[in-house]
This record gives C-alpha cells, structure tokens and sequence, in this order.
C-alpha cells in the first residue's frame, strides 16, 4: 500500500553538471530534496520512481543515466560499482529522480519505471495501482513537469491555455483530490508539451480512492515550464 509520494519536476538543471558550481534556481533544488527527504521519512519498503519516457517499462537500478544530449562533452553517469556499458542509460527524468533518492539518504529497495505519453488515463491508473501493491509499504516519486508553453521564452512558447491548465493540476494536488487528474485532456496536454500528464495520473492510480493530504513546497515557471514539487500522504 502507498504511504507516500513525492511529486517532483525533471528538468535538466537539477543535474549540477548542467550548471556548473553556481546551482540555478537553488529554491526549486532545495524544494525537491525537502520533498524527497519526507518521503523517505516515511520509511518505506519500497520506492517506486516513475517519469515520462520514450516507453513504458521498467529500467535497471544500476544503470547510469545519459546527460550527453544536453552537454555532449558529458557521458552517462556510472553506477558505483557497475561496469561501464553494462546497462542502457536512464532516461533523465528517471535518472533525475534515482539521484534524489541518493541525496535523501534512500539506500533501500526502489523500482524504475517509465511510462510512455500515449498511455491512456485507464493505462496509467493501473500501472499505478500496480506500483502501489508492490510492497506493505511503497513510496512514489513522481518526476513530472507542467506544461511548457507559460512565457514567450518557454520551449514552446506563449499558449494562453497553460496558465488555467497547470492551476487545474496545482488546485487538484493542494486539494488532495488525485482524481481530478485522471480527466486531464490528453490532446491538451500534448499541445502545451505537458510531459507530466501520464505521471500524474500514475500518481493518482497509486493512492486509489484514498483521501489525499499534501504540501506544496514550491510552484513557479521560472523558464516558462510549471514546476510543482510537493509532498503527499494518505490523510
């Protein structure tokens, strides 16, 4: 059963090899470890880290994790430990969350898992609900942005959906209602390049019909993608 979840984004700049030693928006950094380290205090058998990727499945927990296509002087960062080449890289988001995991202190048993975007709401409710039966005790950590159309600045530009669009997440997180996130307009989402909607909805298949506490630790669009990160709980 879930006792809890952390919802983090996944961008690029919490990798501090992307940013040199001045880390760039330090709040966002220090939200998602506060985020993470709840959840570890939870004490759970079993965290299950999910996040966007090209395919859904599960991954290697040895494998290192590629930040290449954003700085291609950098290769896939090791495991300790594993020999080089021996896994396929992680897909960033994934490799993003493991990292926090490491940084909270987590040392215990933890599972990989992607989930593709054109997975449907039912698909994802059920992977959820999967992951949440794993273990007596099982944490997720969700790593998912908002859309990334909030500024004209951002990846995809200006869209004027996206502002009611990720206040609709954020109102159905701080609300404790998960269930409001399995409605999301799937074709919306792609078309504000809200990378999170499968894992969001993952999420919520997790607690199931659960009533939901939650904090939110920080919501901010510093380069025209909303970032939420919070911690939640069974009420």
């Amino acid at each position: 059963m879930i006792v809890a979840a952390a919802l983090c984004p996944a961008p690029p700049l919490l990798a501090r090899e992307l940013t040199g030693a001045d880390p760039v928006v330090p709040d966002l950094r220090q939200a998602c470890l506060d985020a993470v380290t709840v959840l570890v205090q939870s004490c759970p058998d079993l965290v299950a880290v999910i996040a966007p990727g090209e395919r859904t499945g599960t991954w290697d927990g040895d494998a290192g994790f590629d930040l290449s296509w954003y700085a291609p002087g950098l290769r896939a960062e090791p495991r300790c430990g594993a020999p080089a080449g021996a896994h396929a890289a992680l897909p960033l988001p994934l490799g993003l969350g493991r990292r926090l995991l490491d940084q909270a202190g987590y040392g215990g048993a933890r599972v990989l898992q992607s989930v593709a975007d054109h997975e449907p709401a039912a698909r994802c409710t059920s992977l959820g609900a999967t992951l949440a039966a794993l273990a007596k005790r099982v944490a997720v950590l969700a790593m998912a942005d908002g859309s990334a159309r909030r500024r004209p600045t951002a990846p995809g530009h200006r869209d004027e959906r996206a502002a009611a669009f990720d206040a609709a997440v954020e109102r159905a997180v701080r609300g404790g209602r998960l269930d409001r996130l399995l409605g999301i307009d799937e074709a919306l989402a792609r078309e504000l390049m809200a990378a999170g909607r499968p894992v969001w909805q993952m999420m919520a298949g997790a607690f199931g019909d659960a009533p939901v506490s939650s904090l939110v630790h920080y919501s901010d669009d510093p380069f025209g993608v909303a970032y939420l990160v919070a911690s939640l709980a069974p009420a």
